[in-house]
């Protein structure tokens, strides 16, 4: 398993976990950014040599950053489409020399794709994005048979969240059934 991100003290705590967690299962971190076309090359360079293929791809990149319509700016709107939209159809391209036939990519859309949340209309438009990227991908793929589906979670207590939307039982935890947001891996 290769898992990668911006920040090497992060890779770190999440290979230990997964080797613990899984009785001494091998994890591999490389440190990587998406939106950095060099360093996805990078990346699949260390797959390729360690491990010549990739069966299951869950690019699980995004960026949630808050704007009302009249507030967004340019460099608001490249950072969030960058990453979320831009870094993940890299991602899934430059990895496309290494999927098997059969392989299964999972996208991280979300709920947001068709929720009217006040000041989300960037964030939110690039999940739509991905949601269009896994209907047209599963038919590009079809031949070799590779799976492409997005996964729509709600909210997640994670750091992330919580700088977004604050509390963790604020915004958008009535819309879930329990009147919470999920607890996330820790909870």
């Amino acid at each position: 398993m290769f898992v990668t991100g911006r920040r090497q003290a992060e890779l770190d705590t999440t290979v230990n976990e997964i080797s613990a967690q899984h009785d001494g299962g091998e994890a591999i971190a490389v440190r990587s950014d998406v939106s950095v076309l060099e360093d996805l090359d990078r990346l699949y360079a260390r797959v390729k040599d360690d491990s010549g293929r990739i069966d299951v791809l869950f690019p699980n990149v995004g960026v949630a950053e808050v704007a009302r319509l009249g507030d967004i700016t340019e460099e608001h709107f490249d950072r969030v489409f960058g990453i979320n939209v831009k870094g993940l159809l890299f991602t899934v391209q430059k990895a496309l020399p290494l999927l098997v036939d059969g392989a299964s990519i999972i996208l991280p859309a979300s709920v947001a794709a068709s929720k009217d949340v006040e000041a989300t209309s960037v964030y939110n438009a690039t999940k739509a994005a991905i949601r269009g990227f896994a209907r047209t991908w599963a038919a590009e793929l079809a031949g070799r048979r590779i799976r492409v589906n997005a996964i729509s979670p709600g909210q997640v207590e994670t750091p992330g969240l919580a700088a977004v939307a604050g509390e963790p039982t604020g915004h958008g935890a009535q819309e879930h059934p329990v009147g919470r947001h999920s607890p996330g891996a820790d909870g």
